[in-house]
């Protein structure tokens, strides 16, 4: 597994776009196209036809926002934070809080 600074699970922060300050937990990461998608945020409504077993209608799913408009948020600063990674002793490569070098990776 690449050594991300955002990965699946961690909590985040919008820094830019329509849901600015909104914070939530990432439930995907796209390394190719640099994008993730959080739970419950930048909504967008799909019109969907309905089909083989599925119904139509409106619903509402989260799209994609790029990397560069997100940042990790530090429990212990209690704030977004830029990511730094250290080594530790035992040679495995952990992520940190810019702030306050709290260790970010459990």
């Amino acid at each position: 597994m690449a050594k991300a600074r955002i990965r699946k699970g961690d909590k985040v922060m919008v820094i830019a776009g329509k849901d600015r300050e909104k914070s939530g937990k990432v439930k995907k990461v796209d390394f190719e196209k640099n994008r993730v998608i959080v739970e419950k945020l930048n909504m967008i409504k799909r019109h969907t036809r309905p089909g083989m077993g599925t119904q139509g209608g409106i619903l509402e799913k989260e799209a994609s926002i790029h990397l560069s408009n997100v940042m990790l948020f530090c429990d212990k600063c209690d704030k977004p934070v830029r990511v730094g990674f250290k080594i530790l002793a035992d040679k495995s490569k952990v992520r940190v809080c810019k702030s306050c070098d709290e260790l970010l990776d459990k």
